[in-house]
């Protein structure tokens, strides 16, 4: 009976690491001189960086999603507001932001399937942002008209592989 208890918690956390080893770690820097209150949908919600902070979020397989930089952002507990990439006045967003706001877009393969991500300013340019995965290359946004981001909706040469379970690394004012 004891070994048959043993087996059941190794099998369980042997489950629980193969659950983590497959999600993404995203680690946001703030490298602006001021505080920016990046947001993410659907992981993440959102936060305040001040100068120098970072933030990590994980993010299961399957997702996709966005993250981006809100300025000028006054908060009193979780509601307020943005200047830029308000998401409804709430600091942790479960909509995306207004534009004009730098997006940092990505999708996490499941099952061992590649994972895709870009930069887009589509909707707008807010924030310098770099944006990498760990074993792609990494994008650089330095203005509403950089190379490396989304500038119209079919500009299909701007979306970038990486292999599945890497971790990826954002920084705004980079």
């Amino acid at each position: 009976m004891a070994s048959r208890a043993a087996a059941s918690v190794v099998l369980l956390l042997l489950a629980a690491f193969a659950a983590s080893a497959s999600a993404a770690t995203f680690t946001i820097k703030n490298n602006c001189g001021y505080t920016v209150w990046p947001a993410g949908i659907p992981a993440g919600g959102g936060t305040q960086l001040n100068s120098g902070q970072t933030w990590t979020v994980n993010v299961s397989p399957g997702t996709s999603g966005r993250f981006w930089g809100r300025t000028g952002c006054s908060f009193n507990g979780g509601s307020g507001h943005c200047d830029t990439g308000d998401c409804a006045g709430q600091l942790s967003c479960t909509v995306s932001g207004q534009p004009p706001a730098t997006l940092a877009e990505y999708t996490i393969g499941a099952n061992g399937a590649q994972d895709f991500y870009d930069i887009s300013v589509i909707d707008g340019y807010n924030l310098a942002m770099f944006f990498s995965c760990s074993t792609g290359v990494g994008l650089t946004c330095q203005s509403s008209t950089c190379p490396d981001a989304y500038l119209y909706p079919t500009d299909d040469t701007k979306t970038h592989a990486c292999g599945s379970n890497s971790n990826y690394q954002i920084t705004f004012c980079p």
